[in-house]
């Protein structure tokens, strides 16, 4: 019944972080998928200005493309990622607080399985928000994907994802525990700002580390020709090192603000239930 109530907790923590934080996930894909023939350092290409063209031609409300797939993703995903976060502490540590290294592999291994269950929605986000499809529906573009593609195209990008997630997620772990660990102990009013503050720390530095991974992925999930060293490759010789760090602004606050919004709603709202996260 716990591991429940952590799914739940995880799924609705999920669903406020990803409808706030949706326009900086669009704008992040824009900028990784732009064509070669426009380059990144030119100064007409960046965050503001693709968040401006966004707005000019789809509206204000084409921020949230995506956010049907992003939502189909995140409410099972958050879930399933934090009751086997919950399942496997409960198993493996249980009470005490886990050590930096089994910090890693908690966090490394709940988004494992996240990751690779709901890996075809998130290719199906991927491509909502590229610009370069125009599917009507979660639905349809799941239809159209696998009859035009095969079912295999659903898990385009699996080992770019896992790259990405895995490690991202048990740095983000191990930085948080760790953090969390140095802070004063008791309940206090202010608990609630202190894990976000550590949750904001933490998910800057595993954003930096794990961007090169994310716009990896992006490529072969939008263009499904793409292997991933095919797609290393390309990103090297048609934009250099630097193409590795396209998109790791609106990344980088995107997942930051959404980890560290996700964490502290999902521990104070399993407190209020009475059970330890």
């Amino acid at each position: 019944m716990s591991t429940l109530y952590s799914f739940m907790c995880g799924s609705l923590s999920g669903t406020c972080s990803t409808l706030l934080f949706q326009p900086l996930d669009l704008v992040k894909t824009r900028l990784q998928t732009l064509q070669s023939g426009v380059q990144p350092g030119s100064g007409r290409v960046g965050m503001v200005s693709v968040l401006l063209s966004v707005v000019r031609t789809e509206r204000l409300l084409g921020l949230w493309k995506g956010v049907s797939p992003s939502f189909v993703r995140t409410i099972p995903g958050v879930g399933i990622y934090f009751s086997t976060y919950y399942s496997l502490k409960q198993h493996f540590i249980q009470d005490r607080r886990p050590a930096a290294l089994e910090a890693v592999l908690l966090g490394g291994g709940a988004r494992t399985v996240a990751g690779v269950v709901m890996l075809p929605v998130t290719v199906i986000k991927t491509r909502f928000e590229c610009g370069r499809y125009s599917y009507g529906s979660v639905m349809g573009a799941l239809r159209s994907v696998c009859q035009a593609e095969g079912p295999a195209a659903l898990f385009s990008g699996l080992m770019a994802t896992l790259l990405r997630d895995v490690p991202f997620s048990g740095i983000y772990v191990m930085f948080y525990s760790q953090t969390k660990a140095s802070l004063p102990k008791g309940k206090s009013p202010a608990a609630p700002v202190a894990n976000f503050s550590c949750g904001v720390l933490a998910g800057v530095l595993a954003s930096l580390i794990t961007q090169p991974a994310d716009v990896v992925k992006t490529h072969v999930q939008v263009n499904p020709q793409l292997k991933t060293l095919e797609a290393i490759r390309y990103i090297y010789m048609e934009h250099g090192l630097l193409g590795f760090f396209r998109g790791a602004v609106p990344r980088s606050l995107r997942r930051t603000m959404m980890a560290a919004m996700a964490w502290t709603v999902y521990e104070q709202m399993m407190a209020r239930i009475g059970l330890k996260s």
